[in-house]
This record gives structure tokens, C-alpha cells and sequence, in this order.
């Protein structure tokens, strides 16, 4: 059974580990919790997790040159972050201003109290100011 204590990796691919690091440290305020540089000899990629300190989910991050996966998400694979406060304008523009796009959600809900961004590799970001209670 999973339990609320359990840690969640979202795995993504990515074709630039460089441009993902810029947007979701220095645009998103995220921290660099892990970095590796895989032998591509040993069919290893490089790799970098981010998230927040001390938090129980963190992004990972992989890229190959000799195993190359293309990023192929759809408008509906979201990232939904309940920040609990309305988003700052000075926010978006500092995620944008390191590689990410505000695009208009596939589901107009996350529109209303939120901004919906694109990272680097396409991936979709929601941040609601809407809290989450369980």
C-alpha cells in the first residue's frame, strides 16, 4: 500500500539537463538535490534531481547522447503546485526569464487562480494558488 509518508521521483527526459537546471532552480526556486554524469560506456545518462529541501517528491532528470529520449509530453502530463497564495507576477517573469513559456492551459480550470508554464523540454507546470487539503 502506498502511504502519505512514501517519497515520489517524477522521472522525466530531458535534451538539455543545462536549460532544465536554469528553469526550475533560478526560475522556480528549486534546489539541486543530486547531479551525475553517467558513463555513457556502461549505458548510464546523466542525471539531475530537483525539488525542494527536505520535501517527500523530486523531479529526475535524464539525458543520454547515446541514448537519446525525446521528451513527448501531451498538454494534460501537469506538475500542479498548490503554492497556497496568489502567484506573483515578478514569480512568472523570473520563470520565464530562465526558459520557461506561460501557455494557456489545456483545461481552463488551472487558468482560473493559476498560471500554467512550459519548461524547457514541454513539460507543463501549474502553479494554483490554490491550496490542497486531503
Amino acid at each position: 500500500m502506498i502511504e502519505s509518508h512514501c517519497t515520489i521521483r517524477i522521472g522525466r527526459p530531458s535534451l538539455d539537463l543545462d536549460a532544465a537546471e536554469r528553469f526550475y532552480v533560478r526560475g522556480l526556486g528549486l534546489s539541486v538535490l543530486y547531479r551525475a554524469t553517467g558513463r555513457p560506456e556502461a549505458g548510464e545518462r546523466d542525471l539531475l534531481m530537483v525539488g525542494p529541501e527536505n520535501a517527500a517528491w523530486h523531479l529526475e532528470l535524464t539525458a543520454s547522447e547515446h541514448d537519446v529520449v525525446v521528451p513527448a509530453p501531451t498538454p494534460e502530463d501537469l506538475l500542479v503546485v498548490y503554492l497556497g497564495k496568489p502567484v506573483s507576477e515578478s514569480f512568472v517573469a523570473r520563470a520565464t526569464e530562465h526558459g520557461g513559456t506561460v501557455v494557456p492551459s489545456h483545461n481552463p480550470y488551472w487558468d482560473r487562480q493559476g498560471v500554467t508554464l512550459r519548461d524547457p523540454d514541454g513539460y507543463r507546470i501549474v502553479l494554483t494558488e490554490r491550496r490542497w487539503s486531503s
